[in-house]
């Protein structure tokens, strides 16, 4: 809940400390932000637009998805890449709060901020996890966090600000990253057409964390699914090429798919921590 994490978050327009009154986080200078009866704030300003955020079909799509399982591995993944003594774990491009929740079943003392600037996502987020905060940030601006305060954040599928990110981590802290490898969802990516993963992803990953962090540790975690078609419908309705398919036909060519699919997950995950 927000009183779990209100004193790491700050104003997103003058940068002092919040505070939680009755449903409305407050700044000293009189900033106010209505808390959704959900339970998340939105914490965005301003008249410019935001990133590209997930629609309500897409992410009803990935709490399915995800919660029928399919990605287990991968989540437990992620939690095991925290160290048990972390605090603080902020969620970069949270979504449903997922990743997260699972990190904060692993790690009992540890509170949670899920930023994202879906609020069909962050809704859902809010009710994720007890000691999960929800908050609609953008990740490509300025994030809603003081300076040093998180011991951890994830960036699961999501942009990346490497400033950002350097900003609010601790000294110590750490930056897990997690992008889909080229062998992601082979063989839907041909049979269905779907966006495949760009063969330069992870020079582009290095490169926008540049001068702000350095890599600690790579690993691939890559496991087979086995997805009938509501299961495939799924996958393809909560990634990007959902923004590029038309879903009458996509749902067409799946119901021509065997009954059982027999899928790869793949991901690539990394460890970046300051420069020494």
């Amino acid at each position: 809940m927000l009183d779990d994490v209100v004193d790491f978050l700050i104003c997103p327009v003058c940068g002092d400390g919040l505070s939680l009154g009755d449903r409305v986080l407050r700044c000293t200078q009189g900033h106010a932000f209505d808390v959704a009866r959900q339970g998340y704030v939105s914490l965005l300003t301003g008249s410019q637009s935001p990133g590209t955020a997930d629609s309500t079909a897409m992410v009803a799509a990935r709490e399915a998805f995800l919660g029928a399982g399919h990605f287990d591995p991968l989540a437990e993944a992620v939690a095991g890449a925290c160290r048990t003594d972390v605090k603080v774990i902020a969620d970069a491009g949270a979504g449903t709060g997922h990743y997260l929740s699972r990190a904060l079943d692993r790690i009992p003392g540890a509170v949670g901020i899920a930023l994202d600037v879906s609020k069909h996502a962050i809704r859902r987020a809010a009710r994720a996890h007890p000691r999960l905060g929800a908050v609609v940030a953008d990740v490509w601006r300025p994030l809603p966090l003081g300076d040093r305060t998180v011991d951890v954040v994830l960036n699961v599928f999501a942009p990346r600000n490497g400033a950002e990110f350097a900003r609010v981590l601790r000294d110590d802290g750490a930056l897990v990253v997690v992008t889909p490898t080229a062998r992601h969802l082979a063989p839907l990516v041909e049979r269905l057409g779907l966006l495949s993963v760009d063969e330069s992803k992870e020079r582009r990953v290095a490169e926008s964390l540049g001068g702000h962090f350095v890599e600690a540790g790579q690993s691939v975690h890559e496991f087979e699914m086995a997805l009938g078609h509501e299961a495939v419908e799924a996958v393809v309705g909560m990634g990007p090429s959902a923004w590029h398919t038309a879903p009458e036909d996509m749902r067409r060519k799946i119901m021509e798919l065997p009954k059982t699919s027999y899928v790869t997950a793949s991901f690539r995950m990394s460890t970046f921590k300051r420069p020494s």
